[in-house]
């Protein structure tokens, strides 16, 4: 076996440790206990469109959390983004507009930062560019990864129900009239309730 040979299996053997360790340590820690069944752990299996919105617990910029499942009965706008990604800076006015142009008791953005600095960025940003929406923070991109968004920015439009009706990968213009049309339908569907 050449020296390259070796190395990538012993990388490979301390990755596949790391990954079980891990599991271990969140288990015996009770993270991934099924006590608590309303917070999904993350899936093999990303949710698609018409599937349940998977739940989860993350902190604002002021330390508060918050869950998914508190905005139930409303059109969510769930967007995953970083203020490292230039489609994602690009977006955000766009966004602003649109949240703006709905009532906050039937609808509600979400904007998920992947950034790892967290509110160190995320707020001088928001800041700057004065957006209002909710900015939480998900810097090991865990709940990334759960709802599958393998690219920046990843949208999902998530149903008063809490169901996932429409996936958009890629920057979006949400104030043009396209983009309120698929808020629109989405608000005037009639909620669980």
């Amino acid at each position: 076996m050449s020296v390259t040979m070796k190395r990538w299996t012993v990388c490979s053997m301390v990755g596949v440790g790391l990954v079980i360790g891990g599991a271990i340590l969140g288990d015996a820690r009770g993270e991934s206990s099924p006590a608590n069944p309303s917070f999904v752990p993350v899936a093999n299996r990303a949710p698609q469109v018409d599937d349940e919105a998977p739940n989860f617990l993350l902190k604002d910029s002021q330390g508060f959390n918050v869950t998914l499942d508190q905005f139930r009965g409303k059109v969510v706008l769930l967007n995953f983004w970083a203020t490292w990604c230039g489609p994602c800076k690009i977006e955000m006015p766009a966004m602003e507009r649109l949240y703006r142009s709905f009532s906050r008791k039937e609808f509600e953005i979400l904007a998920v930062s992947t950034d790892a600095q967290g509110t160190a960025v995320t707020r001088p940003f928001q800041q700057e560019v004065g957006f209002t929406f909710p900015v939480l923070h998900d810097a090991d991109f865990r709940i990334g990864l759960q709802y599958g968004a393998r690219q920046l920015p990843m949208t999902f439009l998530i149903d008063r129900k809490g169901i996932i009706r429409n996936r958009i990968p890629g920057a979006r213009d949400w104030s043009a009239p396209a983009g309120k049309r698929l808020v629109e339908a989405l608000l005037q569907e009639p909620s669980r309730e």
